[in-house]
């Protein structure tokens, strides 16, 4: 069995077993999230949402949090005011492992919905107030 997950503003196509390097998300090693943004659900027959299957889900377990592969961008500025220079970057990522896909009944399951740092920053701005 086989879905199709949509988070970070990128889609993975994942199976149960597979581990996958994502945007990072707010959780800790060791924690099981949900993804609930199911776009397609594969297997012995396929469905496919318009534009999200409803009550389904994939649930993983969080490795750990990574950095990724260094980024350099290089500018050189030629002709009359001739500079140059160097920034890098590295992009914060999660590695999880996908431990389940459920095809319906997520919203029981009791596992905590996978959410972006944005999003964990901004529920636990609201709750200040």
């Amino acid at each position: 069995m086989f879905a199709v997950l949509k988070t970070g503003g990128k889609q993975y196509k994942v199976q149960a077993g597979d581990v996958l390097r994502i945007e990072k998300l707010a959780a800790s090693a060791g924690d099981k999230i949900q993804f609930n943004d199911i776009l397609m659900v594969g297997g012995d027959t396929v469905t496919v949402g318009a534009p999200m299957v409803a009550g389904a889900a994939v649930q993983a377990e969080v490795i750990e949090q990574i950095k990724g592969e260094k980024v350099i961008h290089f500018v050189k500025r030629r002709r009359k005011h001739s500079s140059q220079r160097t920034k890098g970057h590295r992009q914060h990522l999660t590695l999880v492992r996908v431990t389940d896909i459920l095809a319906s009944g997520a919203e029981t399951s009791g596992v905590a919905a996978a959410t972006g740092t944005a999003d964990a920053r901004r529920a636990a701005h609201e709750t200040a107030k």
